[in-house]
């Protein structure tokens, strides 16, 4: 379905990255979407149920198998799971497939850096856990040190990439990527999650 976003978790993913994207697509300041324009599902490489670094149990819409071969976004949530080479690099053909299709993909924390081991970072400005991290991890395959940029999310050619901190920036950036709502709707969206209420409302009272 082409307004499908995949959130593709693996065990012990972090549950915390996927909240302000998927809340966002979901839901307005005043309720849950009647319409949106989008709907979030959950992949994962195998049936069943994926299990979060807090202990949250997530069941999957999809597993490998299962997918889709199109649509909207590829977002990789991080966690601990990417660690697991071996579970990890299944992922390798589903990012190639999106990206060559021209799927939105979108990349956090450790799944940046997962990105970096398999040279998906080697063409565009790009951001994770650090550029000593991406090159600990990507080792040979990662030859775009000099496409690093020390922010907290960047988009570029249709990829997002966050560091571990940067769940809101990252959800800003594929907003926008996928014209979820006005700019400057979404412009609102990220001040009133980044300032808070209470600034917001003190600033509304000035």
């Amino acid at each position: 379905m082409k307004n499908e976003v995949l959130y593709l978790l693996l065990d012990k993913y972090a549950d915390h990255e996927a909240v302000f994207l998927a809340s966002a697509i979901s839901c307005d300041e005043r309720n849950i979407k009647e319409n949106p324009k989008y709907i979030n599902k959950i992949l994962s490489p195998k049936p069943g149920s994926v299990c979060s670094c807090s202990g949250f149990r997530i069941l999957a819409d999809y597993s490998f198998e299962t997918m889709p071969d199109d649509y909207a976004a590829l977002i990789l949530i991080g966690g601990f799971g990417w660690l697991d080479e071996h579970d990890a690099d299944k992922v390798v053909p589903v990012v190639r497939h999106a990206i060559e299709k021209g799927i939105i993909v979108g990349a956090i924390c450790n799944a940046a850096s997962f990105m970096a081991r398999h040279g998906f970072l080697n063409n565009i400005r790009h951001t994770g856990n650090g550029v000593e991290q991406l090159k600990l991890w990507g080792g040979d395959s990662y030859t775009n040190s000099a496409g690093y940029v020390d922010e907290q999310a960047v988009s570029d050619k249709r990829i997002v990439t966050a560091n571990g901190t940067g769940y809101l920036e990252f959800a800003k950036e594929l907003l926008l990527l996928l014209d979820n709502d006005t700019p400057e709707q979404t412009e609102r969206f990220y001040q009133f999650n980044k300032i808070g209420f209470t600034e917001i409302m003190k600033s509304m009272q000035r």
